[in-house]
C-alpha cells in the first residue's frame, strides 16, 4: 500500500475527505520523524516503537575487489513491532473489526430570507432563419454489368 492508497482507505473516516485525510496522515508522519530527529522513541502501544539508533563506525569489505574498508558511524532509524502486532502477523492472535466511520447527519441549511430582487428582463429572440433546402438530385439508374455467359456444353 502506498501513501496514496492509504489516504484512500482513511478517507471513509473524515467524511469521504481526501484532502482532511491527508492531511493527517502528514501531520502524523511529521509528528514522527521531528520526535525521532530529536532523539526521543515513539510508542503507539499495540503497533511498535520508531527510534533513533547510533551505529558505530566498522571495518566492511568491498564485495567486488575484496578490500577492507572502514564504515563510518552513522544514525539510522528502526522499528520495532509490539507483541500485539507480531502475533497478528503470526496468526496467533485474531484481529478485529475494523473500525467504521462515523455517519453524520448532514445538518439543516437555516432557512433563508429572500431578497427582493429586481424583476428579470425578458430576452428578445431573435428570429432564427430558415434555410431553404434545395431539391434532392435523382440518381441516375445504376448500370448493369451484363451477366457472364454460361459455357456451352460439347
Amino acid at each position: 500500500m502506498n501513501k496514496a492508497q492509504f489516504i484512500a482507505a482513511l478517507a471513509p473516516h473524515f467524511n469521504g475527505s481526501k484532502k482532511d485525510a491527508a492531511h493527517a496522515v502528514d501531520v502524523v508522519f511529521d509528528t514522527i520523524v521531528r520526535n525521532m530527529s530529536a532523539g526521543n522513541d515513539v510508542m503507539i502501544n499495540d503497533f511498535g516503537k520508531f527510534k533513533k539508533v547510533d551505529r558505530k563506525a566498522r571495518m566492511g569489505r568491498n564485495p567486488f575487489t575484496g578490500e577492507t574498508i572502514k564504515i563510518k558511524a552513522s544514525k539510522k532509524a528502526r522499528f520495532l513491532p509490539a507483541k500485539a502486532l507480531k502475533e497478528i502477523i503470526a496468526g496467533d492472535r485474531k484481529l478485529g473489526p475494523a473500525p467504521k466511520p462515523e455517519v453524520k447527519a448532514a445538518p439543516k441549511p437555516a432557512a433563508k430570507k429572500a431578497a427582493k430582487k429586481a424583476p428579470a428582463k425578458k430576452k428578445v429572440a431573435a428570429k432564427k432563419k430558415v434555410a431553404k433546402k434545395a431539391p434532392a438530385k435523382k440518381k441516375a439508374p445504376a448500370k448493369r454489368k451484363p451477366a457472364k455467359k454460361a459455357a456451352k456444353k460439347r
